[in-house]
C-alpha cells in the first residue's frame, strides 16, 4: 500500500501539481472566508466547497471545467436551502436525501459534468447535516460557498492553470445502453436502495451521526461500474477509515483543537487526499478520515466515542452498498470488464492504423492522440479487473488469467507506444510489409472482439526494421491474449 502511493509513476508531476494547487486553493478560500467575517461553521463549509470544486470537476477542457464550476452554485445552493428548511422534518429530510442520492448517480449518464454536479449536490446536503445547517444560517452559508468557489476559480483558471500547457485529457464515453441496460441507471437504483438501508440502520446506531452511513454508501459507488469494483471499494473504504481512526486517536485527539497544529495537519490531509486519489482509495480514505477528525476537533466535539461511532456507521454504509450491488439490478464484473477490454483492443488497432498512415506519408494521421486514449482505457480495464486480482479473491484460476490479460494488454500498449514513437520520426521510412502487418493486427483485433479464440501470429523474420518489429510484437501479444480471455471450455474470463 505504501509502494502504490510513493512509488507510483507521476508523468509530468500531474498528481503533485494537482495536490499542491488544492492546498493553495482551499487554503486561500478558508482565509477569504475568515477575512469576510464568517463564523467557524461558515469557514468550514467554505473550505469543503472549495475541496469539492477542485476535486470533482474533471471536464476534458479548461473551458468545460470553468462552465461546470460556474454551475456548481446553481446545484448546491438550492440543495443547501432544502436541507436547512427540512432540518426539523425528519421524514421529508430523509426522503429528499435519498432522492438527491439517486439523482446524483443517475446524472453520470451525462459524463464528467453530470458526475461533478451530482457529487456536489449530494455533498452539499451531507455537509448541511454535518454542520446542522438551519434557515437562519443560510445567508452565511451561501456567502461561504460563493466566496470559496470564486477563490478556487481564481486559483484554478488564473494563478495556477497548469492544464493550459497540457493536451486535453481524453475522456472515454460511458458504456452504451438504454433504460435498465444503462449502467448509470442501474447504479441509481442501487445507491438509492443501499442509502435507504444505511439511513435506517444508521439512525438506529446514532440519531445524530446517521448521515455518515449514507455518505459511506454514496462514496463506495463513486467511480465504480460493477459489483466487483463496488465490493472492493467498500472494503478499501472500511480499511482506510479504520486506519484513519487509529491515527486520529494518536494525533487528532491529543491536539485538543490547537489551531496552528490543526491547520498544518489539515493542509497535509488535503495534500494526501488529492495526491493519493488516483492510485490508492485506501490512502485517500485514511486522509479523509483524519481530516474529518481534525474538523470535529476544531468544532469541539471530537471524542474517542465519536471515532468508534464513525467506524460503526462506515461499516453500515459499506454493508448497504454491498447488499445493493448484490441484490438490486446487479451489474456483473464480466459485463463491464468485457466492454472495456474490447474498447482497449479496438483502440490498439486505431493506434496501429494511424501510425501506419503516418509512416506512409499522411500528414493528417495523429497516433499520439490515440495513445493518450489507450492509456485511459487501460486504466479503466485495470479498475474493472481489480476485483479479480485482489488478494482476497479465492478464485485462483480467474485471478491468474486476469493477471495474464493485464500483462498482455500492457505488452500491446508497449509495442503500440514504440510503433507511434517510430512513426513520429520524420526520417522513418515506409516498408511495403507494413500494410500486410497492419492488416493482420486488424484481423486479430476483430477476432478477439468478435469472440474468436483462433488467433495466430506470423513469425518475425530476423533483422526486421523497428516499425515492423513493433507490429510483430503486437501480433504475438494479441495471439496470446486469446487463451486467457477464454477458459478451455469457452466461458469468459470472469463469471456472471
Amino acid at each position: 500500500m505504501l509502494k502504490r502511493v510513493f512509488v507510483a509513476p507521476d508523468p509530468g508531476r500531474i498528481r503533485l501539481r494537482f495536490a499542491g494547487r488544492a492546498v493553495l486553493g482551499i487554503g486561500l478560500a478558508v482565509v477569504v472566508c475568515g477575512l469576510a467575517g464568517l463564523s467557524l461553521v461558515g469557514t468550514v463549509i467554505g473550505g469543503l466547497a472549495a475541496l469539492l470544486a477542485l476535486f470533482t470537476v474533471s471536464d476534458a477542457t479548461i473551458r468545460g471545467q470553468a462552465v461546470t464550476t460556474a454551475l456548481l452554485p446553481a446545484v448546491g445552493l438550492p440543495v443547501l436551502a432544502a436541507a436547512a428548511v427540512l432540518h426539523d422534518v425528519p421524514v421529508a429530510r430523509d426522503l429528499t436525501f435519498l432522492a438527491i442520492t439517486g439523482a446524483g448517480v443517475y446524472a453520470r449518464r451525462w459524463g464528467p459534468r453530470g458526475h461533478s454536479l451530482g457529487v456536489f449536490a449530494f455533498m452539499t446536503f451531507f455537509m448541511a447535516q454535518f454542520l446542522h445547517a438551519t434557515t437562519d444560517r443560510l445567508p452565511e452559508l451561501y456567502a461561504a460557498v460563493v466566496l470559496s468557489l470564486l477563490t478556487t476559480s481564481a486559483v484554478r483558471f488564473g494563478l495556477w492553470c497548469y492544464e493550459a500547457q497540457l493536451p486535453p485529457a481524453p475522456v472515454p464515453a460511458p458504456p452504451a445502453g438504454t433504460g435498465l441496460a444503462r449502467v448509470t441507471t442501474r447504479q441509481a437504483f442501487q445507491v438509492t436502495a443501499g442509502a435507504g438501508f444505511a439511513l435506517v440502520v444508521g439512525q438506529l446506531v446514532s440519531g445524530q451521526r446517521w448521515y455518515w452511513a449514507v455518505g459511506a454508501t454514496w462514496w463506495v459507488f463513486v467511480n465504480t461500474a460493477s459489483r466487483g469494483e463496488t465490493l472492493v471499494r467498500g472494503f478499501r473504504r472500511v480499511l482506510g477509515t479504520v486506519i484513519g481512526i487509529g491515527l486520529g486517536v494518536l494525533i487528532a485527539v491529543p491536539l485538543h483543537a490547537a489551531a496552528i497544529p490543526s491547520a498544518v495537519l489539515l493542509a497535509a490531509c488535503v495534500f494526501g487526499i488529492f495526491y493519493s486519489a488516483a492510485v490508492s482509495y485506501t490512502w485517500m480514505m485514511l486522509c479523509v478520515t483524519l481530516l474529518a477528525e481534525l474538523l470535529y476537533g476544531l468544532l469541539g466535539v471530537l471524542t474517542p466515542g465519536l471515532l468508534a461511532l464513525r467506524v460503526a456507521e462506515t461499516g453500515v454504509g459499506a454493508l448497504g452498498a454491498a447488499l445493493a450491488v448484490l441484490f438490486v439490478l446487479p451489474v456483473t464484473t464480466h459485463a463491464v470488464t468485457h466492454d472495456w477490454i474490447q474498447r482497449a483492443l479496438r483502440c490498439v488497432h486505431a493506434c496501429t492504423a494511424e501510425a501506419a498512415a503516418r509512416l506512409a506519408g499522411s500528414a493528417d494521421a495523429d497516433p499520439a492522440r490515440r495513445i493518450a486514449e489507450l492509456e485511459v482505457l487501460l486504466g479503466r480495464v485495470r479498475m474493472s479487473v481489480a476485483p479479480l486480482v485482489h488478494p482476497l479473491n479465492p478464485m485462483l484460476g480467474r485471478k491468474r488469467r486476469a493477471r495474464q490479460v493485464l500483462a498482455l494488454l500492457d505488452d500491446c500498449a508497449r509495442e503500440t507506444r514504440g510503433l507511434v514513437a517510430v512513426a513520429a520520426d520524420p526520417e522513418a521510412s515506409h516498408d511495403a510489409r507494413l500494410a500486410a502487418a497492419c492488416w493482420r493486427v486488424e484481423a486479430a483485433v476483430e477476432a478477439l472482439t468478435g469472440g474468436d479464440d483462433h488467433v495466430t501470429a506470423t513469425p518475425q523474420p530476423p533483422g526486421t526494421e523497428p516499425a515492423l518489429a513493433h507490429l510483430h510484437g503486437l501480433e504475438r501479444a494479441l495471439a496470446e491474449l486469446a487463451t486467457p480471455l477464454r477458459t478451455p471450455s469457452g466461458s469468459p474470463l470472469v463469471g456472471a
